[in-house]
């Protein structure tokens, strides 16, 4: 059985974006796609019904113009009518498919794009990795760039990223960084030592995150970028030339369900290209 992809669909020109990326993955690897549109339920007031109403007969027409888009290039495809809050519902549906795709509209570094929130929380909340879309043309970019700090989440992530990059012939550019801790009272700058120490275990970090990747993948291309930076800066750098990029999230079930994590934060607030969060 192929791949699962749930897209999050509105008339918007980034959820149109997300669909795309969704139907050439389909095709690539034999998977199926199911559109999902939420309406907003009814809040009680006078007269909204005939308004809720239309929403929803659009929303109909929005989904199978799209569903019928997809199927004429071959890819199975089903809709889904939901009524609802957005986040929510996208969350909940998230619970039984291998992956989410959403719209997002932010145009890159300097764009006036009014985004809103719903991206970081989607991504904190879903029970799938969740692939969010910039409204951003990366026609004839190449390589996955990926974040490695050690730990299990971006361990999860570093193998999705090497996974995504051996099936597409891409390069795997796998990133780790360090910061110094502040500089005492009336000490102007760090001991030599110290930086190079820092640098050093960080270098041996994203050795050892690498080792067991190179085993699965050895004829996997990895370039190695050690650097002293905010990782959310680095990744974003390194996505502007980039296919894909990958950071692990920080979400742990319902008490922290909004919370991705300051990394994963930064990167989504400033993305290059299109980003998967991984659990």
């Amino acid at each position: 059985m192929g791949e699962r992809i749930l897209v999050g669909l509105t008339d918007g020109s980034a959820a149109r974006r997300a669909s795309e990326w969704a139907v050439e993955r389909a095709i690539r690897r034999g998977g199926s796609i199911e559109l999902i549109s939420i309406v907003g339920s009814a809040s009680g007031a006078l007269s909204e019904a005939p308004v809720l109403e239309h929403a929803l007969e659009l929303t109909e027409a929005l989904l199978a113009q799209e569903a019928e888009r997809i199927g004429a290039r071959g890819v199975p495809v089903t809709t889904r009518l939901e009524r609802g809050g957005f986040v929510d519902c996208l969350v909940d549906a998230s619970e039984s498919v291998d992956l989410l795709v959403i719209g997002s509209d932010y145009r890159g570094p300097g764009a006036q794009s009014p985004r809103g929130p719903y991206g970081i929380r989607i991504a904190s909340g879903a029970h799938c990795p969740v692939v969010v879309v910039p409204d951003i043309d990366i026609t004839g970019r190449a390589g996955v760039v990926v974040g490695v700090d050690g730990s299990e989440l971006s361990h999860n992530a570093l193998r999705f990223a090497a996974a995504e990059a051996h099936a597409s012939g891409d390069r795997l550019t796998a990133v780790s960084t360090w910061t110094t801790v502040p500089l005492p009272l009336h000490v102007r700058s760090y001991p030599t030592e110290y930086l190079a120490g820092m640098q050093e275990a960080t270098e041996d970090l994203l050795t050892e995150s690498l080792a067991p990747v190179l085993v699965d993948y050895p004829d996997l291309e990895v370039r190695r970028l050690v650097q002293r930076a905010s990782a959310g800066q680095a990744i974003n750098r390194l996505a502007q030339g980039a296919r894909l990029t990958v950071v692990g999230s920080h979400g742990r079930g319902r008490v922290a369900r909004f919370m991705l994590g300051s990394t994963s934060e930064e990167v989504l607030a400033g993305m290059g290209t299109v980003t998967v969060v991984v659990r």
